[in-house]
């Protein structure tokens, strides 16, 4: 068997894993996708899972199956649910990981961590993904714009194994890119999530949140916090897609950071997709978010570093008092994180 036709374990078929296991299984990749929403794997496996949005829209029959109907190992897991679901999901799939396997982080925050911690730095690679997509029901996502998407290892080593990932991750985005630096991307996507917590505190669509003047000094004070975080931990972030690190450093200019967040408008404003996935987590599907292993623990490695973050603390705070019912999403709430 060679290494094209070994199958990937897919945890998790929502926005990023649905995406994914569509591309793959269309070009003749064999995969298994796992959700915990049997309606969503019932569809996938028999009706198809349909891609929609202004990217490209077709219909696949995905082989799926719910976590209890998962058998066998796996050389290739990619892990793909919600970064709270991370330590679950990895009690669920760890048996299912070969000795000499590994695990994908196509995920946001640092989860390379935690997937480390449990199944060893060794069985663990990192990816950085941006494209925009929407799980809009069982069988149904909206993919809806093209966007980075980076593999590597969290050493900084090049192997064969990375390389294969890379070349099925360009099935699916051409411009895909192979690192030395994952962890440079990650930070840097840190601190744009940061960002887009902060739009998902209103009602407002990301670009409008970006190109509004009275919210920039928000935005700036995110990301140079988490900028700061970065560079107390030795790390060099890297930008994609409109976000410049360097435009928060502490020595950059008003001026710069400008640029970015403008440049930031402009980007999600060719989006299908208006809002992030964090504002649909908390206006249409009423539940919890990614905001603890997302930002909290930008907030925890900058304590120990000795790094002030209190426009990320606030941040935190915000986000959880939506999610418990003590407050609704309203521009007034992100006009109160300065």
């Amino acid at each position: 068997m060679t290494t094209r036709d070994e199958p990937i374990l897919i945890w998790g078929g929502g926005a990023i894993g649905g995406v994914l296991a569509a591309y793959w299984a269309r070009a003749g990749v064999p995969v298994l996708l796992v959700d915990i929403v049997r309606e969503h794997v019932e569809a996938c496996r028999t009706t198809g899972l349909k891609i929609e949005g202004p990217v490209e829209e077709f219909t696949q029959i995905v082989p799926s199956a719910t976590p209890d109907e998962v058998k066998g190992v796996y050389k290739r897991i990619v892990l793909a649910v919600k970064a709270q679901a991370t330590e679950t999901a990895l009690k669920q799939l760890l048996p299912h990981l070969a000795a000499d396997g590994y695990i994908l982080s196509a995920q946001n925050g640092l989860n390379e961590i935690t997937i480390a911690e449990a199944a060893g730095p060794e069985r663990t690679m990192g990816c950085f993904v941006n494209y925009g997509a929407d799980w809009l029901g069982p069988g149904q996502i909206l993919f809806g714009n093209r966007a980075a998407v980076v593999v590597g290892e969290i050493d900084g080593s090049v192997r064969p194994r990375t390389e294969d990932m890379f070349a099925l991750l360009k099935i699916f985005e051409p411009q895909a890119v192979l690192t030395n630096n994952i962890w440079g991307y990650l930070w840097g996507k840190l601190a744009y999530g940061a960002m887009l917590f902060a739009t998902a505190l209103t009602p407002d669509s990301m670009s409008a949140n970006f190109a509004d003047p009275s919210r920039f000094e928000i935005f700036n004070r995110l990301g140079r916090e988490v900028m700061a975080t970065a560079r107390a931990r030795k790390v060099v972030p890297i930008g994609f897609n409109g976000f410049d690190p360097e435009a928060f450093a502490p020595e950059a200019s008003i001026e710069k950071s400008r640029e970015s967040i403008a440049a930031l408008a402009k980007f999600n404003s060719t989006s299908a997709k208006t809002h992030s996935g964090i504002w649909r987590d908390l206006a249409v599907r009423k539940r919890k978010t990614e905001v603890d292993p997302q930002i909290g623990i930008i907030v925890r490695l900058a304590k120990e570093a000795g790094v002030p973050v209190p426009t990320l603390e606030k941040l935190v705070a915000r986000i959880h008092d939506i999610e418990d019912g003590r407050v609704p999403q309203s521009s007034d709430l992100i006009k109160a994180l300065v």
